[in-house]
């Protein structure tokens, strides 16, 4: 299926790794031209370096997400280079364990900050362009805004805020016919991800544990397969659908725990 997004540009939040990554590179193998906006130049040319090797398109500019003004200059810097935003994915975030039990208002403000506020700052600062091309937005979140994960409260506010914030966004920017949806993530396996796993002391069993508990074909979801279906939702063969929180997570949340 052409999902004709040749030349689209489309600002892809940290997607130098993982998720984001895989966003980028199905982008790109699309015909599109993601933009990376992350803080780490040496990520960001790494990331584009690899999407090139395989023959596509891609651009980068530093910004820091928890930064209003860096958010600004990273925006003007892509119309600057790329004269046009088609389309942005807001993917950046971190799970970082700020629990209530032993957190502290500090850390969950800044876990916030980390996790959801850039979403709006994003696309704020790129609605205008947006409008111009009748753009699309997609955001990246997580199961623990509706199952819970335990000891991470930061995370799953900024989660259920991401939610809330696509069916906001949906019926507001409903007269510019900008759509805007959500894919939602279970278990996929990022560099985040194996990071975590190896905090266990047997982490090959604590994985084989989740695997278990997937009731789709028991294993993770991949980063392409959350990335094709973003490709899906940025572009006109999603022409009517808004306001939708897909789950791409091989029936993780919805499907009967005595599947398992």
């Amino acid at each position: 299926m052409n999902l004709h997004l040749d030349e689209k540009v489309i600002i892809v939040t940290g997607g130098a790794k993982g998720i984001g990554y895989g966003i980028c590179e199905v982008l790109a193998g699309e015909g599109a031209i993601p933009v990376i906006v992350g803080r780490n130049e040496s990520d960001n040319q790494k990331a584009i370096r690899a999407i090139e090797e395989k023959g596509g398109k891609a651009g980068a500019v530093i910004g820091e997400l928890t930064d209003p003004e860096a958010c600004a200059n990273a925006v003007a810097e892509v119309l600057k280079k790329f004269g046009r935003i088609d389309g942005l994915v807001n993917n950046a975030g971190v799970n970082d364990g700020v629990s209530l039990e032993n957190g502290s208002y500090e850390q969950f403000v800044a876990s916030i900050n980390k996790s959801l506020t850039h979403y709006y700052l994003m696309a704020h600062l790129v609605l205008p362009e947006l409008k111009k091309n009748r753009g699309a937005i997609v955001n990246i979140g997580s199961k623990t805004s509706l199952t819970g994960q335990g000891g991470t409260s930061g995370y799953a506010a900024a989660n259920g805020g991401r939610n809330a914030l696509t069916r906001e966004w949906a019926v507001e920017l409903l007269p510019y016919n900008i759509r805007v949806n959500a894919v939602i993530v279970s278990e996929c396996y990022t560099p985040q991800y194996a990071k975590w796993i190896k905090t266990f002391p047997d982490s090959e069993e604590k994985l084989k544990t989740i695997t278990e508990r997937i009731p789709l074909e028991k294993r993770m979801t991949t980063a392409e397969e959350i990335a094709n279906t973003v490709a899906f939702l940025l572009s006109d063969r999603s022409s009517h659908t808004t306001g939708q929180l897909l789950y791409v997570d091989g029936g993780y949340v919805h499907l009967d725990r005595a599947l398992t």
